[in-house]
Order: C-alpha cells, then sequence, then structure tokens
C-alpha cells in the first residue's frame, strides 16, 4: 500500500488551517446538540453543504434559484477529532481536492473558533448536473473559475 501522497488522501490525520484555502463562519444552535452533550453527527453534513454552497452563492458562482446547474451530492465522509458544542462558533474551512469536467471533491475542515487543528473533517463530491434534466454537464465557466481558487495547493 502506498503512502498518502497529499493532505487529502491522509484523512486520519488532523489538518491545520493552513491545509483550506478560504473560511467561513457557522453559529452552532441550541438544537444542534443532541442528548450526549455535542453537536449530532448529522449536523456536521448540514455544516459542509452550508459553508460550500453558501460561498460559490457569495462569489456569483451558483444560482439557486435562476441558473440551469445544480450539484448533486454523490458521496460523502465525516472524521471526528474531537466535540464541538453549542454555544461555540465554528469556522470551516474549504479548499477543492479534484475538480473535473462535471464534479468536484470539496473537503471541509471544522474548527472550534480560534484552534489551530480541526475538530473533524471531511468531503463531499458534487456531480453539477442540467437542473431540468438532472443529467450531468460541463461545470459553468463562472463556477470552474472560483472552483480553481479553492484547489488545494
Amino acid at each position: 500500500m502506498n503512502a498518502p501522497s497529499s493532505p487529502s488522501a491522509s484523512a486520519s490525520v488532523r489538518e491545520s488551517r493552513s491545509e483550506y484555502r478560504v473560511f467561513r463562519s457557522i453559529t452552532t444552535r441550541w438544537m444542534d446538540n443532541d442528548v450526549y452533550g455535542h453537536v449530532n453527527n448529522v449536523v456536521y453534513y448540514s455544516w459542509f453543504d452550508t459553508a460550500v454552497n453558501a460561498y460559490l452563492m457569495e462569489q456569483g458562482a451558483l444560482d439557486i434559484h435562476q441558473g440551469s446547474v445544480i450539484g448533486l451530492v454523490v458521496e460523502t465522509q465525516c472524521r471526528y477529532f474531537t466535540p464541538l458544542a453549542f454555544p461555540q462558533l465554528i469556522e470551516a474551512g474549504i479548499r477543492v481536492a479534484r475538480l473535473g469536467n462535471s464534479s468536484v471533491r470539496y473537503e471541509v475542515g471544522l474548527f472550534a473558533q480560534g484552534e489551530s487543528l480541526c475538530a473533524a473533517q471531511g468531503h463531499f463530491v458534487h456531480v453539477y448536473v442540467d437542473k431540468v434534466t438532472r443529467r450531468p454537464t460541463v461545470l459553468p465557466e463562472a463556477l470552474r473559475a472560483v472552483l480553481e481558487h479553492l484547489r488545494s495547493v
């Protein structure tokens, strides 16, 4: 078996902030905590989606109402290292690990505010499709330009 060759390949290692290209703040809510006193695992996936899609919309690369292209999640994973809980402020680091003709692998690190190592890290793959036919389509140029900026170094 070959050794990991990039940060994305060594997902069991807690990554630092320097591994990510941009950050978005996420406010935890009372309802995010479960009976064990920490954020429930399903909320992490919601944060991944929120961080990436909000960033793309802010950059003018994704229009969920009028656009002709949408991203469908075809794969997702999360690794948990330390618990997060309400009322912490979370900072989601975002990067693109792979950029294809119609698909993108986003990687997200979730950090407690001010912490240097992530509390959780994960990925999801979007296949971009025509909004009506749901068939894969080439990434629009505006989207590709924003995704290029998010590419891992």
